[in-house]
Formats: C-alpha cells, sequence, structure tokens
C-alpha cells in the first residue's frame, strides 16, 4: 500500500458508479470541456482539469470577486494541467487578475498545480493548516523504494506474498511527482470562519475521514455550496489508513463529518463537488454516504466470527472482486472500517507472530 495512494482516487468505494443515486439530481449532465468552462451560477464558472487515472477529472471553480478571481482547486501537477491552466488564464478568465488559489484539501489532485499557480499569477493561497502542512511535509518524503514501515504495514494488513513482493520492488507513490513546490506562505481557513468569494459570504465548514481538516463552502447569500471530496455524488471518496497513522479511524470521522453536514444540508442546496457532476439533493446524498458505510459494516460484523486480516475481508465490505490496480486501496480501506470496530469496542486486534493484525468480533 502506498502512502497517500488514495489521495486522488474516489472511485475505489464501497459504491460502484451506477448514475444518479436517488435524490439526487445533475442540473448540468455534460462536463466543460479541457480549458473551457461552463457557468453554473453567477459568478462562478466550472472548469475540468485531466488526472492520468481512472477517476479521469477533478473540478475546479473560478469565483468572480469582480477586480479578480478566486480559484478552488487546482489539478495535478503535469504538462497537461500546465497547458489547460493556461487556457483558462489566456481565455475565459483573461483580463483580470487571480488573486486567490483557494485549496479544499492536501490531496495532489486538488494542490498539485497551487504551485505553480501562486508563482505565475502571484495568487494567495487559502486552506486549512493541516492541508497546508501536510502538502509541504509530504513533498520532502520522497522514496525510491517503499520505506520499512510501508512494508510492515502491508504486512499487518495480511496482503498475500506475491503482492507483497511486488509492492517491495516497485517505485512507490512520491507526492513531490504530482505536487507543484509550494512557496512558503497561506492564509488559513477554519471551521466556522465566514469569507467573501465570487461576491457572496461563505461559511467554511470542515470535514474529515477522506483528507484531515477537510474544507468546505455553503454560501449565505445563495444554495451553492463547494463540496471538494467531502461529498460527491455517485462515487464514496475512499477512506485510507496508512502507516503514517495505522490506529486512526477514517470511517469514525467520516460518519461524524456526514451527520453534522447533514443537520445545514437543505433540497434547495446546489452541490459543487470536486469529482463527478454538480448535484442537487445535498441531504440524500449525505444519508447515503452514512448509510454505505454502516451498511459495510453490518457486512463486516458477522464475517468476524472468527480472525481476519484486512485482506480477507473485501467481499464483505465491497461486495465485489477488486482489481489489481486498486488493491492498495481496497486494503487501506478494510482495514479503516476493522480499525472502527476496534476503536469503538465491538472487535478485538491481535498482531499475529507473522506480523499480521486479525480482527474479531467480540462475543
Amino acid at each position: 500500500m502506498r502512502d497517500e495512494e488514495s489521495a486522488e482516487l474516489a472511485d475505489a468505494g464501497l459504491e460502484p458508479e451506477t448514475g444518479s443515486a436517488p435524490g439526487v439530481r445533475h442540473p448540468f449532465e455534460t462536463p466543460p470541456a479541457p480549458g473551457e468552462v461552463i457557468e453554473v451560477a453567477p459568478g462562478v464558472l466550472w472548469a475540468r482539469m485531466p488526472l492520468p487515472m481512472r477517476l479521469d477529472h477533478v473540478n475546479v471553480y473560478a469565483l468572480d470577486d469582480g477586480d479578480g478571481w478566486t480559484v478552488v482547486d487546482t489539478g495535478f501537477r503535469g504538462a497537461v494541467a500546465r497547458e489547460a491552466w493556461s487556457a483558462l488564464l489566456d481565455g475565459p478568465l483573461a483580463g483580470r487578475p487571480l488573486r486567490r488559489v483557494v485549496v479544499t484539501h492536501h490531496h495532489p489532485d486538488h494542490i498539485g498545480m497551487a504551485g505553480w499557480l501562486m508563482r505565475r499569477t502571484g495568487a494567495e493561497l487559502w486552506t486549512t493548516r493541516t492541508a497546508y502542512l501536510y502538502a509541504r511535509m509530504l513533498q520532502l518524503d520522497h522514496h525510491d523504494l517503499p520505506p520499512p514501515e510501508n512494508v510492515r504495514h502491508m504486512i499487518r494488513c495480511g496482503a498475500p506474498a506475491e503482492v507483497l513482493e511486488r509492492y517491495r520492488s516497485a517505485p512507490p507513490f512520491n507526492f513531490s511527482r504530482t505536487v507543484e513546490p509550494l512557496p512558503i506562505g497561506f492564509r488559513r481557513i477554519q471551521d466556522g470562519e465566514r469569507v467573501v468569494m465570487g461576491g457572496r459570504r461563505w461559511i467554511v465548514r470542515v470535514g474529515a475521514g477522506h483528507a484531515p481538516e477537510h474544507a468546505t463552502f455553503w454560501s449565505e447569500d445563495d444554495a451553492l455550496v463547494l463540496t471538494g471530496d467531502q461529498i460527491i455524488p455517485g462515487i464514496s471518496s475512499n477512506l485510507s489508513v496508512f502507516a503514517m497513522e495505522p490506529d486512526a479511524d477514517p470511517v469514525g470521522e467520516w460518519l461524524e463529518s456526514c451527520e453534522r453536514l447533514r443537520r445545514h444540508a437543505r433540497e434547495e442546496h446546489f452541490g459543487l463537488p470536486g469529482h463527478k457532476l454538480p448535484f442537487t439533493g445535498l441531504p440524500a446524498r449525505l444519508g447515503q454516504l452514512i448509510d454505505n458505510h454502516h451498511a459495510a459494516l453490518e457486512r463486516l460484523r458477522p464475517h468476524l466470527a472468527r480472525p481476519r486480516a484486512a485482506a480477507e475481508c473485501f467481499m464483505p465490505i465491497f461486495r465485489r472482486e477488486i482489481e489489481p490496480e486498486v488493491y492498495g486501496l481496497a486494503l487501506s480501506e478494510a482495514l479503516a472500517h476493522l480499525n472502527h470496530l476496534w476503536r469503538i469496542g465491538e472487535a478485538e486486534r491481535v498482531e499475529g507472530a507473522d506480523g499480521v493484525w486479525r480482527y474479531r468480533l467480540k462475543t
């Protein structure tokens, strides 16, 4: 399992991509082409950055501040993104300066081009403290082969010998390859803070689970909500446990965040997500995200009548076979669900002589 491997991938979660879920609607059925925009609300432009992976795009939004622009999220580092951003800056955003780059969370598809935009335009970075510090730290953490701690983490998860052998010898994911160097300095945003962007007052509401201190923005002047990866239609954001924090409980953090945000969600809200299409039906979608993980935990509980490693829990959690290209993602999310049952006291965890963590439901 590669640290931060799931950073840019939402589609290894619990839900297949089956189109719109009940209660969720998409007013715009066709996304903008690279370098082009669609106005989804007065003064709010929707653009897309290509990604070199199964989930092949990330949404970015440009907000008209009158004397300049604010952009929310940025895409992966690379020539394709530079070309797409140049087309936007020289096209739909031309004539006024880019003043702010707002990043919802630290994953590479969201913060990857922030440094390049800041250097090219002089824009200021606005994000949460955790997002900024995580990104700065991960940029310095470069490895030619997986470090021993990551290998040990794979062993703990019960990865089969052939998977472990491939993992030991393959170059790991390195954050620095997908994220432009970030300049020193940023403007911190915090939960409950009010900011003005695009002629609107927004309240910042912070979630967790998919990424620590993930910022969402809720307009107080109309029904817009910038949801990032905290609320995505059609796919469930990956919730992973990595070697950096092996006892983490992202499932618990995710469920708490969804329940808290659901108290603010209204039927008229129009969600602008980090992936997929803008959508209505925010309360229904948050309910689906909550139910999705509770259902996975319900399927997992009887499976733990005897001790199980994370690698033995794919079928009850995901209800499907796992493809090799997302094996690490599935492994980290399986561990997240096991850790949740362990952290809330429903399961016990024992480390075997082989170094594998095995979980069993308490009787």
